[in-house]
């Protein structure tokens, strides 16, 4: 193990580029990853969609709601699609709006809860309103599954409700229509991690495949549905499920898809952006797709990306592309101002006796502390908590997790009264406070951390390969190529690039928070190892040409200004 200067601790592999064991480096990583046997590892290079994609009426409940979906469609019923407002819930919103559009389904409407204004989840002012412009039906998208009230409400009014979703049911399941959620606990599907745009997308496949072995009324060619995969891609991406299984399916085809997808607004976007469409990687769904799609909830109304993702004009592609630019800028802005005010909040006290970074102000948007929080865990090294205050006066607030603590076992060691209510996953989560008891919040939470903290919880990266300057090369590349998309439970292969003597290195970008070193590969070739965002970071301001480093780091292919550079993108720099 080697333990950086940055506190990063780093499991070293005993093999080198070429595994000593007989085993080539494929192999070595998809073991490494969880894919132990021939038969696994040849399934997972080699995604293969009849064979991946489950049959959706394996879903519990899948075959109530396609037969009260049918019937409503032949009653001529008013269908209310109910999704959340994120990167899943949004193209989840997007692929059923296409369903109902390519069956010239007219007599339905896409309801996108406001962030600030309602939150996640069903509101019963929200099912009020759709009763009121005529509702029949509502089928929800990534969320339902704990609103009990919100459903017995709606069956008040003479709504019917399907639930599709994917997070973990409560103690009591809603009594609606029906209930798909693979996490159910008396449903048999074989993968129970899809996002829930993938459940919506079983949805649709159980639609077709009921329309096409009964009337055949909709008339849809075979295989159409898989153009809806694009959404199913960019959801699956963004919401950090396990890229193996189904998803690993998924993913790899919704990227093809997406490369060549007609949808007008993410043309238009990616070409706002550069990128060029065929070249599509899952990076640039992460780190410029996906943000513009949440920037639209974070600062304005989720229906702004619905609305781009669904473009049916050059004309309001080209507007609503420009305005989640916008948003993106704004949204950028605000959290370094966030971030700033925080620093100096923080100035000059001693943080070494709080085991957890609490902090609020009632003038901070709730829906910008995620991001915040993500980047003061970096820096601080331990789990952060921020609060600001919502529209409708609650303290509501967001933490990440430093890896070394489940972030929903802590908050459930804090006496139940501080909150409102709190969910979330191990890494991250969000809750709501009660005003009477903010004062004691960081206590309490420092508290149950010490407790929890006792157990020996290893936290450290695990190097896939030690590797010389002259083994970066295009033949690595295409190694670690077949492994494609990278993403949750399928990290990109990190390498230990040993002993490399920097022949420049550099800062760059307008405020020189990028940094950039070059070294000599094979055959004399110049290569680059760059990493953005190194803020104050000492260790990088301070290398100048001649250092001998070992650089951690993944490999990449870059295609700034259009033309390919195989580069390192740097995760740490250890002394050599």
């Amino acid at each position: 193990m080697i333990k950086s200067a940055n506190s990063n601790c780093y499991l070293m592999p005993n093999y080198a580029f070429q595994p000593s064991n007989g085993t080539t480096l494929t192999e070595q990583l998809l073991f490494s990853r969880g894919h132990k046997t021939k038969e696994a590892q040849d399934a997972f290079l080699s995604p293969d969609y009849d064979r991946g994609i489950h049959d959706p009426f394996l879903l519990k409940d899948m075959d109530v709601a396609v037969e009260r979906i049918v019937r409503a469609i032949k009653n001529n019923e008013r269908i209310v699609v109910y999704g959340d407002f994120d990167a899943d819930g949004v193209p989840a919103s997007v692929l059923m709006h296409d369903f109902f559009k390519k069956i010239s389904y007219t007599n339905f409407s896409n309801y996108i809860p406001h962030r600030h204004l309602e939150g996640f989840g069903l509101h019963k002012d929200a099912i009020s309103k759709v009763k009121e412009e005529g509702a029949q039906l509502l089928i929800t998208l990534d969320c339902g599954i704990t609103d009990v009230d919100e459903v017995d409400f709606a069956n008040s009014l003479g709504i019917d409700v399907i639930i599709t979703d994917h997070h973990l049911p409560g103690p009591e399941l809603p009594q609606a229509v029906a209930v798909v959620d693979p996490k159910r606990a008396d449903c048999s599907y074989p993968f129970d991690m899809l996002c829930g745009a993938g459940v919506a997308f079983k949805l649709v496949q159980g639609l077709l495949a009921y329309d096409r072995s009964h009337e055949n009324v909709w008339n849809v060619k075979e295989g159409w549905e898989k153009w809806l995969l694009d959404m199913v891609g960019i959801a699956t991406l963004s919401d950090m499920v396990p890229l193996h299984g189904e998803n690993r399916v998924l993913a790899y085809f919704g990227l093809k898809v997406l490369r060549k997808s007609p949808r007008l607004g993410l043309v238009k976007l990616l070409k706002s952006l550069d990128i060029k469409q065929q070249h599509l990687v899952e990076d640039d769904i992460g780190f410029l797709i996906t943000p513009r799609i949440n920037a639209a909830s974070r600062m304005a109304n989720p229906m702004d990306a619905f609305n781009m993702l669904t473009a049916a004009t050059d004309e309001e592609a080209e507007r609503t592309v420009t305005f989640l630019n916008t948003l993106n800028v704004e949204r950028k802005s605000a959290v370094a101002v966030m971030m700033k005010e925080i620093k100096k909040k923080v100035e000059g006290r001693d943080l070494t006796s709080k085991s957890v970074f609490v902090l609020g102000n009632p003038n901070w948007k709730p829906s910008l502390l995620g991001l915040v929080a993500t980047s003061l865990v970096r820096e601080y090294d331990r789990p952060v908590f921020l609060w600001g205050r919502s529209e409708d006066g609650t303290l509501k607030g967001s933490t990440r997790s430093d890896g070394r603590v489940d972030i929903v076992q802590l908050m459930r060691a804090v006496p139940r009264e501080i909150f409102i209510d709190f969910g979330g996953h191990v890494m991250s989560g969000g809750f709501s406070l009660t005003d009477d008891h903010v004062h004691r919040f960081e206590d309490e939470l420092c508290t149950a951390h010490d407790s929890l903290s006792k157990q020996e919880i290893n936290s450290s990266v695990l190097i896939d390969a030690r590797i010389t300057s002259n083994d970066v090369t295009w033949d690595l590349f295409s190694t670690i190529e077949k492994l494609a998309p990278f993403g949750e439970a399928n990290p990109k292969p990190l390498f230990m690039v040993e002993n490399v003597v920097l022949t420049n290195a550099k800062t760059f970008g307008k405020t020189g928070d990028h940094f950039e070193v070059t070294f000599t590969g094979a055959k004399a070739k110049k290569l680059s190892a760059i990493k953005f965002f190194i803020e104050d970071n000492e260790i990088y301001k301070n290398l100048k040409p001649g250092d001998k480093v070992h650089l951690v780091a993944n490999l990449e292919k870059s295609m700034f200004r259009n033309f390919p550079e195989l580069r390192l993108r740097i995760v740490d720099i250890l002394p050599a």
